[in-house]
């Protein structure tokens, strides 16, 4: 699975997404690029579980060294490699030990159900804090220090977007 030639965002207003976790997985995997493929990186060892499909936006890089993180809101979990177009409706922002650690969060575009919901204010806040006591509990029993710094709206996907294809950019340069 080459990646390489995948757009970070397919058109205005979309992300492409590689699903790493599937929602309801304590597996966690990760995309291991010199193989092309998806490698088991280890089981967390709570009972927590991943709230929704997890991935990453191709062709970027975060600040933390890493692809950028992204969350879709799916009915039914997709699978690890699945590769899902993606609205994004806001940002989790968090630090994970002392890191900036964004996470965009994406409504799949291929849901007709959800192509109404533009915002993270038409998501439930006992949803939006689920997402955020997990990235808190999960993190913290790997001895990590995490802060949430709390969301942000869909005004704030642009910025950080632009910045993460950039530094990739950049690397490539």
């Amino acid at each position: 699975m080459d990646l390489s030639t995948l757009a970070p965002s397919p058109s205005p207003g979309l992300v492409n997404i590689v699903v790493e976790i599937p929602a309801g997985s304590r597996n966690k995997y990760e995309y291991f690029s010199d193989a092309g493929i998806m490698a088991l990186d280890r089981v967390l060892h709570s009972s927590v579980r991943y709230p929704f499909d997890y991935g990453f936006v191709p062709n970027t890089l975060a600040e933390d060294g890493a692809p950028l993180d992204a969350m879709v809101i799916m009915e039914e979990p997709t699978f690890a490699g699945c590769l899902i177009k993606a609205r994004p409706i806001g940002v989790l922002d968090m630090h994970d030990s002392g890191a900036y650690d964004g996470k965009l969060l994406c409504i799949p575009n291929a849901d007709p159900r959800k192509k109404n919901i533009n915002s993270i204010r038409q998501i439930a806040p006992n949803q939006l804090e689920e997402v955020s006591e997990f990235f808190r509990t999960y993190k913290s029993l790997e001895g990590r220090v995490v802060v949430i710094d709390g969301w942000q709206d869909a005004e704030a996907v642009d910025g950080l977007l632009q910045d993460c294809i950039e530094a990739m950019n950049n690397i490539e340069d």
